[in-house]
This record gives structure tokens, C-alpha cells and sequence, in this order.
């Protein structure tokens, strides 16, 4: 039976920056000292961070992961997120490409940010963290007496 392939070159491409992607991070992380380490990963999901009014929102694209094998730490202003997406190989796949096994970001948060307000919440293959603001103190005018 003759299996048909559609030819992707942009597809090709992505596979390729994924790569040197991956490359990099990991020569990366076996710099400075253990500290500033990037924990290497099998694959990186896809970040979208939107800044609003009074919070930020992270969108991180992780499908077929159990939010039980999600973890979400603030440290040191730092937001990190790992986890696994585990798939069921029996031998039978004819063709791979969907990544599997760890997955790791970190993500600086800027001063604004309110650490103890953080929350997550995961619908459809999308993981959202919400990170309030903090209130920042209002300016107040101070009337000089004479």
C-alpha cells in the first residue's frame, strides 16, 4: 500500500529552527553556574504572553497534556513551567511528528507583577496563566503650609 506524503518545505524549516532551537538551549544551559541553568527539555510549547490593563496573560499551547503533569512555580520572579506530555507508542506509527516527553520555559516577571495572585487554568489544549498586577501606590499631592 503506498502511503501519499504531502511535500511541506515551510514545514521542513520550522523542524530545522525547532532544532537549533533545542541546540542552542541546551549548549546554554551548560553555562554559568547552577543558578542560571536552562533545564533542557524535549520539546518547547509555543508562548503567548498579552499584557492588559491590570494583569498579564500567558497562553502556552500543550495538547494532550494531563494538567496533573503540569507544574507552575514562582520563584525569585520567576515563572516556570514543566511538564510531559506522554504518548503511547505501540510500534504501529508509520510517521511521527508531534512532539513528546518534558517539556520547560521560564519566564522573568516583570516588578509589577503580583506573585500571590498567579493562577492557571488549562481548556482545550491551551494553558492560561493569569498574573495580576500589583496596586501601585497613587500619587498623593502634599500642599505646603505657611
Amino acid at each position: 500500500m503506498t502511503q501519499i506524503t504531502r511535500y511541506d518545505p515551510l514545514a521542513l524549516l520550522e523542524q530545522f529552527q525547532n532544532e537549533v532551537n533545542r541546540l542552542f538551549e541546551s549548549r546554554l544551559g551548560r553555562l554559568g553556574d547552577e543558578n542560571t541553568r536552562v533545564v533542557t527539555a524535549d520539546w518547547i510549547p509555543p508562548v503567548d504572553i498579552r499584557e492588559e490593563e491590570d494583569r498579564f496573560v500567558l497562553l502556552a499551547d500543550i495538547p494532550g497534556v494531563d494538567p496533573k503533569d503540569i507544574e507552575i512555580t514562582m520563584e525569585d520572579g520567576v515563572l516556570s513551567i514543566r511538564g510531559e506530555r506522554r504518548i503511547e507508542d505501540d510500534g504501529r506509527f508509520k510517521r511521527v511528528e508531534r512532539p513528546r516527553g518534558t517539556f520547560y520555559r521560564r519566564f522573568s516577571l516583570p516588578d509589577t507583577a503580583d506573585p500571590e495572585g498567579i493562577r492557571a487554568r488549562g481548556q482545550n489544549g491551551v494553558l492560561e496563566i493569569t498574573i495580576p498586577k500589583a496596586q501601585k501606590a497613587q500619587p498623593r499631592r502634599i500642599t505646603v503650609e505657611s
